[in-house]
């Protein structure tokens, strides 16, 4: 439910805001970078690379018409996020960055 709450929040907060078109996303890394994530909580994966908290959302992506992409951790642990922003398995690595 949260996550979709927060989905709406992001949708109606940037709905009046000039959008620049963004082909691909900031490239901001060649490796995953792992986090610790806890179970049943929410968080903003920067899918536009431009944010100064990576791997997580900052708002800097206002801007652009990419959309930070919102999750609730599955389980807690150490989990390995995209950083080159390619992945098929957002918001995780899947190994894109490899070539």
């Amino acid at each position: 439910m949260l996550v979709v709450i927060m989905k709406q929040f992001f949708k109606k907060l940037f709905t009046n805001l000039k959008i620049n078109k963004m082909d691909t996303p900031k490239r901001v890394g060649d490796m995953p970078v792992a986090v610790e994530l806890v179970q049943g909580e929410t968080y903003a994966w920067c899918a536009c690379g431009l944010s100064n908290n990576q791997p997580f959302c900052d708002g800097a992506h206002q801007t652009t018409d990419i959309t930070p992409n919102v999750f609730e951790a599955e389980r807690t642990g150490t989990h390995y996020m995209c950083m080159c922003k390619a992945t098929k398995n957002k918001p995780f690595c899947d190994g894109s960055h490899a070539g």
